[in-house]
């Protein structure tokens, strides 16, 4: 893993937009769809359980501005919209891939120490209380 130092650090004002951009929930997960093949609208919908209308609408217009994902309207009655992914979407798939591990692996970790978290605060609280 590269070192992070505080040289480069001193350079989180360019970077921070970027990885606003970038590392949204849907973001992550609309390029993650996109790298396994172009979509149309409604089919990236059914694969992302839980997005509404609006914020993928949202989110792929923001996509698209970014350079990360094309949209073409095809020749079809009625018109139809596929996105695909562009090739600098596509150097984001090994990092998102990477991260998709990580929370498969990490996840159940992360989640204990939430529940953790909330009993030791749930106790102080009554503690409190009393």
């Amino acid at each position: 893993m590269t070192k992070i130092d505080d040289c480069v650090l001193g350079n989180v004002g360019k970077t921070r937009p970027i990885l606003e951009h970038i590392t949204n929930k849907w973001s992550i997960l609309i390029l993650t769809v996109l790298c396994t093949k172009p979509s149309r609208f409604n089919e990236i919908r059914r694969r992302l359980d839980g997005i509404t209308h609006k914020a993928l609408a949202d989110a792929l217009k923001r996509l698209e501005r970014n350079g990360l994902v094309h949209r073409e309207v095809l020749p079809t009655m009625p018109v139809g919209v596929e996105y695909r992914i562009t090739p600098l979407g596509e150097s984001l798939r090994q990092p998102f891939e990477a991260l998709y591990r990580w929370a498969l692996e990490y996840g159940p970790q992360l989640t204990a120490a939430q529940d953790e978290y909330d009993q030791k605060s749930a106790e102080a609280e009554r503690a409190l209380a009393s």
